[in-house]
């Protein structure tokens, strides 16, 4: 089959490369499947240069969510041949087939495009992991989203809306800005030209944000601390910045609040059921709620370097897809 294959760690312009791979196989329980679009994100940039929490065996095959036709199955696969189905592979994303583990796969709702059941997957799945079960948002509370026109933050904004908080939203930009209030945030600040602490101060009359969802880290989780409310909750869920940032518990002690960091791989080795629950939600709150992903672009897949270079650039407002041409 032909796939992006990834020959060494390093840039991702110099060590990977569209050719052949082997055709993988379906083991118990799991589903082969013919991509019909895969979601690319940050995280891909740092397992590709050997830099995440994961590290590939060479030469491999980056990509991890994926939506697509099951074109065969293992032994005790939930699925059939011909269901259309979304979920998150361990990598093999970009390829023309990858292997899906039936436990964190989905079936599609009927009429729902792959690309948007590709865009559904990791970063709603995390915010919506991470605020119902982490931040414990409910209604009546301020939430802060940093980071809020990406894919996690506006997963965030729409997720947070549903569950009944008020948002306040940060970005870099004036258009940012803007599709965070076209998905439902209730307070912008534009982070470049005004002191967000200052602001959610100003909103809050005092009171601070509720909970904090941090997909940046670095200087940005350093200033949250000063407008967290008391027994708040700080979720990271990445470090976008490029810097792991440090906390003195004695902030924590001083100020009652919780800092609760999470990543998708842990659910899914010891509660996958969680997932398999917050995804149903989802698909849920998609028929009946008119939830939709916000996807930036969809684009080929011979366009992953591109893809890559606008998130990292952060010119990105919601989630790039990728589909076979």
């Amino acid at each position: 089959m032909q796939a992006w294959v990834v020959s060494d760690y390093g840039d991702y312009h110099d060590v990977m490369q569209w050719g052949e791979f082997e055709t993988p196989q379906p083991g118990p329980g799991e589903a082969l499947v013919k991509v019909a679009a895969s979601g690319v994100s940050f995280a891909l940039v740092l397992r590709i240069a050997g830099q995440y929490q994961i590290k590939d065996p060479l030469p491999f095959v980056p990509g991890t969510d994926v939506a697509g036709e099951v074109v065969a199955v293992g032994e005790d696969c939930p699925y059939q041949v011909g269901e259309r189905v979304a979920g998150t592979a361990g990598r093999g994303g970009f390829a023309e087939y990858a292997i899906l583990p039936g436990d964190i796969t989905y079936r599609l709702p009927e009429g729902m495009p792959d690309t948007d059941g590709v865009a559904m997957l990791n970063a709603y799945q995390t915010s919506y992991i991470g605020l119902k079960h982490h931040g414990r948002v409910g209604k009546g509370d301020y939430l802060l989203v940093h980071g809020a026109a990406g894919a996690l933050g506006l997963a965030a904004v729409q997720l947070g809306k549903h569950m009944g908080a008020t948002v306040i939203a940060t970005a870099s930009s004036a258009e940012k800005l803007d599709a965070c209030k076209r998905h439902g945030a209730d307070h912008l600040i534009n982070y470049s030209t005004d002191d967000f602490v200052e602001a959610v101060q100003d909103v809050s009359k005092g009171h601070g944000a509720d909970v904090i969802y941090d997909p940046v880290g670095g200087d940005v989780f350093d200033a949250s601390r000063r407008c967290i409310a008391f027994r708040g909750r700080l979720v990271i869920v990445g470090f976008t910045s490029g810097r792991i940032p440090e906390i003195a518990t004695n902030r924590m002690l001083l100020r009652c609040f919780a800092v609760d960091g999470f990543t998708l791989h842990g659910y899914r080795q010891h509660q996958p059921h969680l997932l398999e629950e917050g995804q149903a939600e989802l698909f849920r709150l998609y028929r009946e709620h008119g939830l939709r992903p916000a996807i930036h672009e969809v684009m080929p897949i011979g366009e992953l370097a591109r893809a890559f270079e606008l998130i990292q650039n952060r010119k990105t407002i919601g989630k790039i897809v990728l589909v076979p041409g």
